[in-house]
């Protein structure tokens, strides 16, 4: 059983009024799953095999940052990614390992999708020198110039207009590559998105920005913060290409992206995404939980990204038991490797203090 059946992360504790309809939530999974399965036939077994095991590799990783962040070994804040993933799994699956990934703070996921080691990752989060960012970094702060994965941003929207200016030097060089850039929805009511939205639009840049929309910005749900909630028309006024995405839908993100691909690799034009999708778990590890009940996350976990994605592949006869079996004990593995490789790994050197500061080295010896 995962951490997302067990921890009441994020879930107030009272007895909620709420009641779920076991029938109109099935009769709702079936559909789902119905429109999923008519997408597979148009992807390949390996393709499809790798983002469920993607899936699985994210999921697992975060129950065990959960663990080790209540045993004291992770400090600092952490963001789990735990009910979204097939945001981040889908929407990287699309594009090419010379495209460009930018993000928010919860971003362990887009990291590892976007090629980078579990170890490394895992590292980062227990502030070790093995981390991607020396330790210095931690969970909201992973970077890796080496697959093109430039951050891991704590400002709400600061990666906006930076992903922005990343798409401009990709068309500046004259290059095909795409830049995504991954944020909350609460990010949606800053400045800076709707400057970096009109400047795309104006200057023609290959940016494809995609809201992933968990409906609530931290506490706060959706409705109680934005006055216009449909994000995706928000495009209109820079008249910039938009489509409205099921979230819990792995293939879905993945058709959408490429779709936005397509357009900013031929045309040099941005897209707008909202991605509608919801985290099992809270805001944060140390979340209190009090602004939402356990049926409304139960309500939205019968629409489990993995589960749908792995029924859908077992009933179209493209993974067996003992397959999915197979990839669950080697996910398993893997993720166990990433903390042993954590935990012995030596803590950075006081010096590092000093590092990384400037661009160019202090000169120590000036007055």
């Amino acid at each position: 059983m995962g951490a997302e059946d067990t921890s009441a992360t994020g879930v107030m504790e009272q007895e909620s009024p709420e009641v779920a309809d076991s029938g109109s939530l099935q009769q709702r999974h079936e559909m789902l799953k119905e429109s999923q399965k008519s997408r597979l036939a148009d992807i390949d077994r390996e393709t499809l095999i790798n983002i469920y095991r993607q899936m699985l590799l994210v999921r697992r990783f975060e129950e065990k940052s959960a663990e080790a962040y209540s045993a004291g070994k992770i400090g600092g804040f952490c963001h789990l990614y735990i009910g979204q993933e097939a945001v981040a799994i889908g929407a990287i699956s699309a594009i090419r390992k010379d495209d460009y990934v930018l993000t928010s703070y919860r971003e362990h996921a887009h990291a590892i999708a976007k090629g980078m080691s579990p170890d490394s990752v895992m590292a980062e989060l227990f502030g070790k020198a093995t981390g991607c960012s020396k330790g210095k970094g931690g969970s909201m702060h992973m970077f890796d110039k080496e697959v093109n994965f430039l951050g891991g941003h704590a400002i709400v929207g600061g990666q906006i207009p930076l992903a922005t200016g990343v798409a401009f030097a990709s068309k500046y060089k004259g290059t095909d590559q795409v830049t995504l850039c991954f944020f909350g929805e609460a990010a949606v009511n800053q400045g800076a998105f709707h400057e970096s939205l009109n400047m795309a639009q104006l200057w023609k840049l290959p940016c494809i920005y995609i809201c992933e929309n968990n409906q609530y910005g931290m506490g706060t749900s959706l409705a109680r913060a934005m006055s216009s909630q449909d994000i995706s028309q928000k495009a209109c006024a820079y008249d910039i290409a938009a489509e409205f995405v099921d979230g819990m839908d792995v293939l879905a993100v993945r058709e959408a992206t490429l779709r936005a691909v397509e357009r900013a690799r031929k045309n040099y034009l941005p897209t707008l995404l909202e991605v509608r999708t919801y985290r099992f778990m809270g805001h944060s590890m140390s979340d209190p939980g009090n602004y939402r009940t356990r049926a409304e996350i139960e309500r939205h976990q019968e629409r489990d990204p993995i589960k749908l994605f792995l029924a859908s592949l077992k009933e179209e006869g493209l993974l067996s038991d003992s397959e999915s079996q197979d990839i669950g004990a080697q996910v398993k593995e893997q993720v166990e490797k990433a903390v042993q490789f954590a935990e012995e790994s030596p803590l950075p050197d006081p010096k590092e203090l000093y590092t990384d500061v400037y661009a160019n080295p202090i000169n120590t010896g000036r007055r």
